[in-house]
């Protein structure tokens, strides 16, 4: 049997985040989200499932941490809710709210789990929103100002911080094609978005590394590997546009301090020209780079018949600004209970490309699973033979890409818990642990052990 064994200090880990896990949405002077408020929309969330009580997190953080150290995890990704810290979005400090997070790290750190919180999870305050939201770059200076005073709280005892995830959801599922909260349509609103975001991002990291110098800072992208159907000259352009707004977009001013220059033609009509002086504060040095990868994409620029449209996941309101004519492929691969095709080796390409294309910064799999619509057995326990399979495998190509010299330092299951999987609502889980959302009792599922397993070997 070939042995897959990680190098010594590799971290294992799992995710979640605040408004999927918490719950207490309306406790301890929490202020409203623009999920809260998404949520309340007819039709935007399955089943007009809301994130009000969640997996109840917030009451059961210690039950919750006492499940990670059984599992041997040695660290733990959740994300701070802004508007549980800053009802209003600046301002006046919600001291509960942040004593919650106080209470959450001490709980971690004595059961040996190292915190790794993430300031921006997609719950924006609503009454920022209310003022224009991302598209607007007051909303950028007001992140800065919001991760200051949480890294001033916390960052005696929290090393690793994460800025903003997956800032391509946030901007062209919130802003271009409504699938997210808020759920507007505006293409030109969605490109200043992303760029807000990622200014964001650097004023934030600016200011918590004047703090404290010797803690790390990132930002965690969604990233895909991005093939062409064909050879047809319009598919390897449609290929090119979708890498360039899924990928490049964000790579290259986080790590290059530039915008790719075939992509801002590709959305020049939409008036997108930021400012040279903000790439300079996008480009912070970074100590980490996380990777959120789940899927590959496969597309054509060519039309395709009404069933191929209608069979596409963004048919509807397209969020690929510039791009709307792309179409996504299916191409026969097995797919998660999500419709995500899996495709392993893309991670591995995704993660050598980072490697080959672009400065050296340590790197972390920050999410990385899979869904499914999941029920209990006769013994009372969820047999998640196929989530298995899938970490498995996406773990050898973890294994296979350090052996190539990819500078990969750790990984983090999505997600610790069965939780709110925003516009899916509670149809889809995605945990190690099944959680009963009637009576809030977590068991352990078939993947829990095994990859309990994997952490005490170091591998596979």
């Amino acid at each position: 049997m070939t042995s897959y064994g990680f190098p010594a200090g590799f971290g294992w880990g799992a995710a979640t985040a605040a408004y999927q896990v918490e719950g207490a949405a309306a406790e301890d002077g929490r202020g409203p989200s623009i999920w809260d408020d998404f949520c309340r929309v007819p039709g935007a969330v399955l089943n007009g499932d809301t994130g009000d009580v969640a997996v109840d997190h917030y009451h059961r953080a210690a039950e919750d941490v006492a499940l990670m150290a059984g599992l041997g995890l040695d660290r733990y990704r959740f994300s701070i809710s802004w508007p549980r810290v800053l009802p209003e979005g600046a301002g006046r400090v919600n001291q509960a709210g942040l004593d919650f997070y106080r209470r959450l790290v001490d709980e971690l750190l004595a059961a040996g789990v190292e915190p790794w919180p993430t300031l921006y999870h997609w719950d924006l305050p609503s009454v920022l929103e209310d003022a224009g939201g991302w598209p607007e770059r007051e909303t950028a200076h007001r992140f800065a100002d919001y991760a200051a005073l949480v890294h001033e709280a916390l960052g005696d005892r929290v090393r690793h911080w994460t800025t903003v995830n997956e800032p391509w959801c946030t901007a062209f599922l919130g802003y271009a094609s409504g699938e997210h909260a808020p759920g507007r349509r505006e293409p030109a609103a969605a490109l200043w978005s992303a760029h807000h975001l990622m200014l964001g991002h650097g004023l934030a990291v600016e200011a918590m590394r004047a703090q404290r110098p010797d803690n790390r800072f990132g930002a965690a992208v969604n990233l895909y590997a991005v093939a062409p159907e064909t050879g047809h000259a319009d598919d390897v352009d449609a290929a090119r546009r979708v890498d360039g707004m899924q990928n490049r977009l964000f790579l290259d001013p986080l790590l290059t301090g530039r915008y790719p220059e075939d992509v801002l033609a590709d959305v020049a009509a939409h008036g997108f020209a930021p400012k040279d002086s903000d790439l300079a504060v996008i480009a912070q040095p970074l100590d980490q780079l996380g990777v959120n990868y789940y899927s590959r994409h496969t597309v054509s620029g060519r039309p395709g018949t009404a069933a191929q449209a209608a069979s596409s996941p963004f048919s509807a309101h397209s969020p690929w600004v510039g791009s709307e004519h792309v179409r996504f492929v299916p191409t026969g691969r097995p797919v998660t209970g999500m419709g995500w095709e899996i495709d392993e080796d893309g991670l591995h390409e995704v993660l050598t490309r980072l490697h080959r294309e672009y400065p050296a910064v340590p790197l972390y799999i920050t999410e990385n699973g899979a869904g499914y619509e999941e029920d209990p057995g006769g013994d009372g326990t969820v047999h998640d033979s196929e989530r298995i399979a899938y970490l498995e495998a996406h773990l050898k190509a973890c294994h296979r890409a350090i052996a190539d010299g990819v500078p990969l330092r750790g990984y983090f299951v999505w997600s610790l818990l069965d939780n709110f999987e925003w516009a899916w609502g509670y149809g889809k889980r995605f945990g190690l642990v099944h959680v009963d959302y009637g009576t809030q009792r977590r068991v352990p599922k078939d993947s829990a052990r095994w990859y309990a397993g994997v952490i005490e070997r170091g591998g596979l």
